[in-house]
């Protein structure tokens, strides 16, 4: 697995969008017993934490200890240092495992073997994730130029999974059908900008070129929002396995 968020751990922290608890409630809904939850590519924490409201024992690995730095605690979550793909723990432990917005940068076989290996045989397996956002219309066309066209070659391979919406990763589980969610938010100009910097696509631009590229749109983009509605919609990415 990748690490390309150690760096950034605190913005990551603060500017990453949250996911809603009504996701998070849909999700727990699938699952039977609520003894124990696993957390893959924690981050902060944050997916870990909603669900310490549900479940006896969460825990929440990463392979990322500046990112474990920055969690969100609970009395019930442990946290801990770990690849995805060669867990610690025991066989057939968990009710409920989730990987957030990082399924992509897995090895697939590796990772799949895990989760069978550490999912109860009634557990619930959940990727979730977001794509592109939205905002209004002339803020959009600077940040779709800023996505495909500047920052664009410094994505790496892997990014193209969340650009189709998950659709196109191995998924070898028996998928369960599932509503569709989106989480729509308010930023001021600050917050935009704190979340374009915990791409991993503008680290690796200013590792190469020595120059942020937000430089590049930073002023066009204040002006267009400051002038404009500033929601942000992010779609929201969710598939649902059991073992097959």
């Amino acid at each position: 697995m990748k690490d390309n968020f150690s760096k950034q751990a605190s913005g990551y922290s603060k500017f990453r969008p949250q996911y809603p608890d009504e996701l998070i409630r849909y999700i727990v809904s699938f699952v039977e017993n609520k003894s124990h939850a696993l957390d893959i590519a924690t981050g902060n924490g944050q997916v870990a934490h909603k669900l310490s409201a549900f479940f006896d024992i969460v825990c929440g690995i990463d392979i990322s200890q500046n990112q474990l730095d920055n969690v969100i605690q609970a009395d019930n979550i442990i946290y801990k240092v770990s690849p995805a793909e060669k867990t610690s723990f025991e066989n057939q432990k968990f009710d409920l495992i989730t990987v957030a917005q990082a399924v992509h940068w897995f090895d697939f076989g590796l990772f799949y073997k895990e989760i069978y290996r550490i999912l109860k045989p009634d557990g619930v397996f959940a990727v979730i994730g977001y794509g592109l956002f939205s905002t209004n219309a002339d803020s959009d066309k600077i940040l779709n130029h800023f996505y495909y066209n500047i920052v664009g070659p410094y994505w790496d391979k892997e990014r193209k999974y969340l650009d189709e919406n998950y659709l196109t990763i191995p998924f070898p589980f028996e998928e369960q059908a599932v509503e569709k969610f989106e989480n729509q938010l308010e930023w001021a100009f600050e917050e935009l900008i704190g979340y374009l910097e915990t791409w991993s696509s503008v680290q690796h631009y200013i590792s190469k070129n020595g120059q942020n590229p937000i430089d590049l749109i930073r002023d066009e983009l204040k002006s267009s929002w400051e002038e404009n509605d500033k929601k942000v919609t992010f779609p929201l990415l969710l598939r649902i396995g059991k073992l097959k």
